[in-house]
């Protein structure tokens, strides 16, 4: 890879227009490895799809302004109350692997086809596509997103030690849907919490935010409080 996971997060910016440029093998093999590396520790059922306009050649897709779309990651998993939570962890682990190798990237909820995208997919009783992220070489690279303050999406994070605060600057980074960055979080004793404030793919957004904040702050896993 080029660039960190760190430097990654900073580079990376929603992009929905493509040149169609082909993914080299190698890269498209790396993403494969990654993803069934995900899917072993999560017991998701994620899903790289190559070469399949019409996902992305919907009026729905031009509604979203999305153009040159070949590409993409389905986010498959077993329905359950987590589901939507694990997919935005895993989800943006690839995300920012992607970013790293090159490539730009897209969270897309609904401007696709969810019908066209499920004649490539695999998704068996009991599972659900619940979100696609748009992958390939863009026509552009995007711009950031507009953020709210630390002490918004953090309000004990100015005596909080300064592994918490590099966290909340890379959540700060975490794209959520409509950028609506409703999420919270609270240092503890020994573990940090994070909650979901409600609107559209929030769930999704705590999970991106979880993995943006594991990266920033060198935690794992471990340092989420329950509930």
């Amino acid at each position: 890879m080029s660039m960190t996971i760190m430097e990654a997060m900073e580079v990376r910016h929603s992009v929905r227009q493509y040149t169609g440029q082909k993914i080299p093998d190698e890269i498209a093999g790396r993403l494969k490895e990654e993803i069934a590396a995900c899917n072993e520790e999560s017991g998701l059922h994620i899903q790289l799809v190559t070469d399949e306009p019409k996902a992305f050649g919907s009026m729905m897709a031009h509604y979203g302004k999305f153009s040159g779309v070949r590409n993409y990651i389905a986010l498959v998993g077993p329905r359950s109350g987590k589901l939507d939570e694990l997919c935005g962890y895993y989800g943006e682990r690839l995300v920012l692997l992607a970013q790293a190798l090159g490539l730009n990237t897209c969270w897309v909820a609904m401007t696709f086809s969810k019908g066209a995208a499920k004649k490539r997919l695999s998704i068996a009783g009991g599972e659900k596509l619940v979100i696609v992220i748009s992958l390939g070489y863009g026509a552009v690279q995007g711009v950031p997103h507009k953020s709210k303050r630390a002490e918004d999406l953090a309000p004990d994070s100015g005596q909080a030690p300064e592994w918490f605060r590099a966290g909340v600057a890379a959540a700060m980074l975490a794209p959520t849907a409509m950028n609506q960055q409703k999420f919270r979080l609270t240092p503890g004793d020994a573990r940090v919490r994070a909650q979901s404030l409600g609107g559209f793919c929030s769930k999704i957004d705590l999970g991106i935010v979880k993995y943006h904040f594991e990266q920033g702050s060198g935690k794992g896993p471990s340092i989420w409080a329950e509930g």
